[in-house]
């Protein structure tokens, strides 16, 4: 076996696995972390034979309910009979005493998540706007999922579901962060005081992207990732998000810092504006859109909390990988966006 990546304890792997899943440990294992993650770890395995994939939390201070392998794994498992492309579940360990975490092992997909304008740039305008005209149709057909046939039906609880966020994200908030967030508390207040009373129940992504997404060489998505945020609730959310992400992106300094190093793939030429991904969602899903303001500012809301856990996380040397400095930066831009959503 090679040298273990941190996180990632390939000793107790193999020994897990030669007893569990012999067939996934033929030979000595060898591992390299997946570089890109700002949350949970993902590893590409190997036994010498075939390349699978591990994923487990991120190292210390891991938020409440959040970073459940368990879900991530039943989610996708129970994906795979539909329309929405993920990866083959393989193996699922709830041992935290095994690596020092809970972990699934899945299928190693082909395809490239493409979180840089500078990736899609070399595909052309009409391959790109291909590419993002099925990740919307993707996020529909997510939507249209009957989550009660797919064995879901108790995956989470649909009523109710945008004041428990607001509340959710308002705890995920005060158990990261230390310091000072001008604007924040304005936000919490509209959110608190304009949540919709009616919504949609859908399987809802929680973080859906295009670089939470793999895209083989015919521009086809062959699996949708990082499930970790996943439950049911109102279908807006997710569209808000992949809008908020795309905004970001288009008021973020061309010098590609501050907000943007999460992603700058919508300036691509061929990526289909704001407007135009949420007329295609509309049009495809049949949904009325008309009250996404709210869910916009809730998603920047939650963008922020997230990455002030990473920030936290970064601060007190418990991240793995690069591409983290400059993450406590971006906080105040998205609450900024976020009220600017709320009016």
């Amino acid at each position: 076996m090679t040298e273990d990546p941190r996180g990632l304890d390939l000793s107790a792997l193999q020994g897990w696995l030669e007893r569990e899943h012999p067939e996934l440990a033929t030979g000595p294992l060898s591992a390299s972390l997946i570089t890109g993650g700002k949350s949970n770890l993902t590893y590409t395995v190997s036994d010498g034979g075939r390349d699978y994939v591990v994923r487990r939390p991120p190292l210390g201070h891991v938020l409440a309910t959040a970073h459940d392998m368990g879900r991530e794994h039943r989610v996708m498992a129970a994906l795979a009979p539909t329309d929405v492309p993920v990866p083959r579940m393989l193996a699922h360990c709830e041992d935290s005493e095994v690596i020092g975490a809970p972990f699934y092992v899945m299928e190693k997909v082909a395809g490239t998540p493409y979180g840089r304008a500078s990736q899609l740039e070399p595909l052309g305008a009409e391959r790109t706007r291909a590419i993002t005209e099925r990740l919307v149709d993707t996020l529909v057909a997510l939507h249209t999922v009957d989550y009660a046939a797919v064995g879901l039906g108790d995956f989470g609880r649909p009523d109710g579901y945008l004041g428990r966020q607001v509340a959710r994200w308002k705890k995920q908030l005060a158990s990261s962060t230390s310091r000072e967030l001008p604007g924040m508390d304005e936000l919490v207040a509209h959110l608190e005081g304009n949540i919709p009373t009616k919504a949609d129940g859908t399987i809802v992504h929680g973080d859906f992207r295009l670089d939470n997404v793999l895209v083989d060489d015919h521009d086809r998505l062959t699996a949708v990732l990082d499930w970790e945020m996943s439950t049911l609730g109102d279908p807006l959310t997710d569209v808000a998000v992949l809008l908020a992400y795309q905004q970001l992106a288009e008021v973020a300094p061309p010098s590609g810092d501050g907000v943007a190093m999460v992603t700058d793939a919508p300036l691509a030429p061929g990526y289909l504006t704001r407007d135009e991904v949420l007329a295609r969602y509309a049009d495809r899903s049949g949904r009325d859109v008309s009250d996404i303001g709210f869910h916009l500012a809730l998603a920047f809301f939650k963008l922020a909390v997230i990455l002030e856990g990473i920030h936290y996380r970064h601060s007190h040397g418990q991240t793995v990988g690069s591409g983290f400095d400059g993450i406590g930066d971006m906080i105040v831009p998205l609450i900024a966006a976020g009220n600017a959503a709320s009016r």
